[in-house]
């Protein structure tokens, strides 16, 4: 098993990454949105707001950002060293896809009709080369690797396309160690066992979104299946869809209490910058500042908070058994 977690700025020891969001995203860009004629994209712009969208984080004791925007969602590698080196957070990129409706023609086979989805193999070997080889930059070369690979299924149910980049991320994550992270799926335990299907262990998957108020059993049932749960966004109210941070610190408590602290990860799923679409209405800071309080009201120790902050996505994302 790895000891160490692949940043864009190279190798990292997992003990070094300190507390750690899991899932957030510093560039947001919808597919397209970049050459529309009323939006602008000042990169010196971007770049001083996701500073101190870090800074903040860092002065809130984070230490590391895993972006889990994936290939086509506004993942900048470059730019994400920069910030890196600028700000001394560690900075975890993603590759992968989806949902369906994300995805460009190419990745249909156009010569059936109707087209049919690039099969599984072709997907597990394109993130696969973006672990090992490293993140593409359009056109131009390949920069560090990926840490994670991520994909989203339509939220309406899964599609052909969708199930065939899940297998295909599960059998990338199999092959080269890296964690899988999915999420925003109506059926999350059915898209596990495919996962597992595909020879992944339940230790290195991550079921995403599952404080979703619709997704009410899904946490503990994926968590006792040996997979990690993103308790993702926190910060947000119960007008979007998702619980409210008071019953998100329920069903934290409540998993621990059911014996499965070592299951359990935190994250905002904040934008840094968005474009296309509106930003997130939680700070990377939410964590951190509002909802570990919202844990120690509830009882939840120093130790189990640092095991779920820290030790925990640490875990997973290094390879390691936990």
């Amino acid at each position: 098993m790895s000891t160490t977690v692949t940043t864009v700025l190279g190798p990292v020891d997992a003990a070094d990454l300190g507390v750690v969001a899991i899932h957030e995203a510093l560039l947001s860009v919808v597919p397209g949105a970049q050459y529309a004629f009323d939006i602008t994209i000042d990169r010196a712009e971007v770049f001083e707001g996701l500073r101190a969208h870090l800074d903040a984080f860092k002065a809130a004791g984070g230490g590391t950002v895993v972006d889990r925007t994936g290939m086509f969602h506004g993942r900048d590698v470059r730019l994400y060293e920069k910030l890196a080196r600028a700000t001394g957070v560690h900075i975890v990129a993603s590759t992968g896809m989806g949902p369906e409706e994300n995805l460009g023609g190419y990745f249909l086979t156009p010569q059936t009709n109707p087209p049919t989805p690039w099969p599984a193999e072709r997907f597990a070997d394109l993130f696969a080369a973006e672990v090992s080889e490293g993140m593409v930059v359009p056109r131009v070369e390949r920069r560090g690797g990926a840490g994670l690979i991520v994909t989203d299924a339509t939220a309406a149910g899964a599609t052909p396309t969708d199930e065939s980049l899940l297998r295909g991320a599960a059998r990338a994550a199999a092959t080269t160690g890296v964690a899988l992270s999915f999420g925003a799926t109506a059926d999350p335990i059915a898209a596990l066992e495919i996962a597992l299907g595909e020879g992944l262990a339940a230790s290195r998957i991550i079921v995403a979104d599952v404080d979703r108020a619709d997704a009410d059993g899904v946490a503990r049932a994926a968590a006792e299946r040996g997979a990690y749960v993103a308790i993702d966004h926190v910060g947000w109210d119960a007008a979007s869809g998702h619980l409210a941070d008071d019953a998100r610190a329920d069903l934290v408590a409540a998993l621990i209490d059911a014996g499965l602290t070592d299951r359990i990860l935190l994250s905002s799923s904040s934008t840094g910058a968005a474009f296309g679409h509106a930003p997130a209405p939680a700070a990377l800071t939410a964590v951190l500042a509002d909802f570990a309080p919202r844990l120690r009201e509830r009882g939840v120790s120093e130790q189990d908070l640092t095991r779920i902050l820290a030790t925990n996505p640490q875990t997973v994302l290094a390879g390691q058994e936990n």
